[in-house]
């Protein structure tokens, strides 16, 4: 199993150190959020890149129902080929809470669904090369030969996806997408926290649906004395592990904090 961390704040230059520390101290990934206003994303990967070799470099997530795809596309394209194929891309709905609402962006729920469904289609037909059509309900896209960039380097870049579990309407988007980042709810409709049964269906389900080397995604918070150790994950059937520290996000030495955290290894 492989074991990623996400940094919950940095500037471009502090992602860039941080990315080093990690592949250094044995990470397999550094992911970072993309924020409706803030730092950008795939310039700070960007630059993590250029100072790396191996490790993974990807998004938690991108929220692509606010994206254009064709710059998302873009950007995810030319940061793969910068790191030589090590990019991964994480997209959900997001939270709306973000910004969504002072920026105008889409917060109706259902409609941001349509959006990133229509946003991956377009992204992955970008990526395959020309010519690509697309007539979607709210995306139109028509061939061009103007400066095109080059396509991934293994033809596409991994995309992993927020998956509903057991909602068999967002778990089917899950299976065109090469890993799934779990969420489970309560009948009643209440959240709760992933467990190991549920990574062990998911693992059945992807199976039955043709998909059984998908990556499952297990996002646990640092300190979380209540979740299983990664022994127990991947028996289940978990992929990769990702630490996150986003209680730490508003605290002023969030840097150090992650600093020490990243040093300790996985």
């Amino acid at each position: 199993m492989k074991a990623g961390f996400v940094i919950p704040k940095a500037d471009a230059r502090q992602t860039m150190e941080l990315a080093r520390l990690a592949e250094q101290s044995g990470w397999d990934g550094i992911f970072v959020w993309e924020p409706v206003w803030g730092v950008d994303a795939w310039v700070s990967l960007a630059a993590a890149a250029v100072v790396t070799a191996k490790i993974h470099l990807g998004t938690l997530l991108s929220p692509a129902s606010r994206m254009r795809p064709w710059k998302l596309a873009s950007e995810s394209a030319t940061l793969d080929n910068l790191s030589g194929g090590r990019v991964i891309l994480s997209v959900g709905l997001g939270a709306a809470d973000t910004g969504f609402h002072a920026f105008g962006e889409e917060t109706d729920m259902r409609v941001r669904a349509e959006l990133m469904d229509e946003c991956l289609a377009i992204v992955r037909g970008l990526w395959q090369g020309q010519p690509f059509h697309f007539e979607g309900k709210h995306y139109q896209v028509k061939p061009t030969e103007f400066h095109l960039p080059a396509s991934p380097v293994n033809g596409i870049v991994p995309v992993w996806v927020v998956g509903l579990w057991p909602n068999n309407k967002s778990m089917s988007r899950t299976q065109s997408c090469q890993g799934v980042l779990p969420s489970v709810r309560n009948p009643d409709g209440s959240w709760r926290k992933l467990e190991l049964a549920d990574v062990q269906a998911i693992r059945e389900y992807a199976g039955e649906h043709g998909n059984p080397e998908q990556d499952i995604i297990v996002e646990a918070g640092y300190g979380d004395d209540s979740a299983p150790d990664k022994d127990a994950w991947r028996a289940a059937g978990a992929t990769w592990y990702i630490d996150s520290m986003w209680e730490a996000q508003d605290e002023p030495d969030v840097y150090d904090r992650v600093v020490e955290r990243l040093s300790r290894g996985p």
